[in-house]
């Protein structure tokens, strides 16, 4: 069993399979129990400042990946540790040809990591939703709205699949519950002017 792991070729892949193996597992499990520190004073977060993107599209840096993370070298070491000691060991291939199989395997990992981070970045949302958002958006009046700004009522409106409640005037005839009104422009208190849809 000895001889499969710390062979004289397959050292180089079991050491960096076991400790990218090792590192990844436990920096993974702290992320799930909420936190890096355990509520300890200690603080496992290591990243290194370098960002490549990864999307030459996206404009915004947020977007970016850390390339030179510990947990993507972790990721790389993994998948490179396996995917060699697999092809020398498991398929018998020459220590050239495991160690391509060996690369090949740790860029896979990298290319996995990086697409569950977007995706993850992707679930985020900060849901704040701009006033001048509202112009031009049809909605239904929730609470009744006074004629011709004698008074204030409230218009539920649905922007970016989230609804939202605005204070409203309007300028013409009052408007009953339900109404659907469509806002016309936006008041200096951040409320709005609404009109019939």
């Amino acid at each position: 069993m000895s001889e499969l792991f710390f062979g004289p070729i397959a050292t180089w892949f079991t050491v960096p399979a076991v400790l990218g193996t090792l590192f990844f597992s436990l920096r993974t499990a702290l992320m799930f129990v909420g936190g890096a520190d355990g509520g300890a004073d200690a603080d496992v977060d290591f990243d290194v400042d370098v960002d490549a993107d990864l999307d030459a599209d996206a404009g915004d840096s947020s977007e970016a990946f850390k390339v030179l993370s510990l947990q993507s070298i972790a990721a790389f070491m993994m998948g490179f540790g396996w995917g060699g000691l697999g092809g020398l060991k498991g398929m018998g291939w020459s220590p050239v040809m495991s160690t391509a199989v060996g690369v090949a395997s740790g860029v896979g990992m990298l290319w996995l990591l990086g697409t569950m981070l977007k995706a993850v970045y992707r679930l985020q949302s900060s849901g704040n939703i701009s006033i001048a958002q509202t112009l031009e958006v049809e909605g239904r009046v929730y609470a009744a709205i006074p004629a011709r700004g004698e008074g204030k009522g409230r218009v539920r409106l649905v922007i970016d699949d989230h609804e939202r409640f605005y204070k409203a005037i309007t300028e013409g005839d009052a408007l009953p519950s339900r109404e659907r009104v469509r806002v016309v422009s936006i008041n200096e208190d951040n409320s709005v002017t609404v009109t019939r849809a």
